[in-house]
């Protein structure tokens, strides 16, 4: 069975990748748009699903695996910054204080659909703005819910997680896996 991931995301590939032999990878094209009115669970398993209808579309065949990730402090959605100063003041929001990630999963074949939203929460240690640019300057916040990837250089800020790690990564990979499963493939 053909497999798509529809993402460009590199960790959800490698971590995809020791679940199934081969697979394609076809970002999906979809306005991600975060409206006022939009709550993080809703919004994040709506975006999940509207990337798998997305591929589906023209792959009816195929398994469509979809994701989406979001940072939600004080229940506002932290998308992914647009500017240096944009995740500067994102990243200064959450220092010394807990935020909440979701990861949306939705594998889609034919017919069959299976989703799954997966929390998680991190808090920070309380940071300084020598810290906050230090990490900026690295670059590794660009493309990133909330403006970090607890993966990278960010991991320093983690003083605790709750939840699946794997979730806040991007690709909760045990959920991935029983999802697989159920729907037998």
């Amino acid at each position: 069975m053909k497999i798509i991931l529809a993402s460009q995301s590199p960790r959800r590939k490698e971590l995809l990748g020791q679940l199934v032999d081969s697979f394609e990878v076809m970002p999906a094209d979809i306005d991600e748009t975060i409206n006022e009115a939009d709550r993080p669970k809703e919004y994040v398993a709506r975006m999940a699903e509207l990337k798998a209808e997305e591929i589906a579309k023209n792959h009816a065949d195929a398994l469509v695996i979809a994701c989406d990730t979001i940072v939600a402090l004080d229940n506002e959605i932290l998308g992914k910054p647009t500017s240096r100063d944009e995740a500067f003041g994102m990243l200064k929001r959450m220092s010394g204080r807990k935020q909440n990630v979701y990861t949306a999963v939705v594998l889609r074949h034919g017919e069959q659909v299976c989703r799954q939203t997966v929390p998680a929460e991190v808090t920070f240690f309380d940071l300084t703005d020598e810290e906050i640019n230090r990490y900026l300057e690295v670059g590794d916040y660009a493309d990133k819910a909330g403006g970090y990837g607890i993966q990278g250089t960010a991991g320093v800020f983690v003083k605790r997680v709750e939840g699946d790690f794997y979730s806040i990564v991007g690709f909760p990979i045990g959920v991935v896996y029983r999802m697989l499963k159920e729907m037998n493939l």
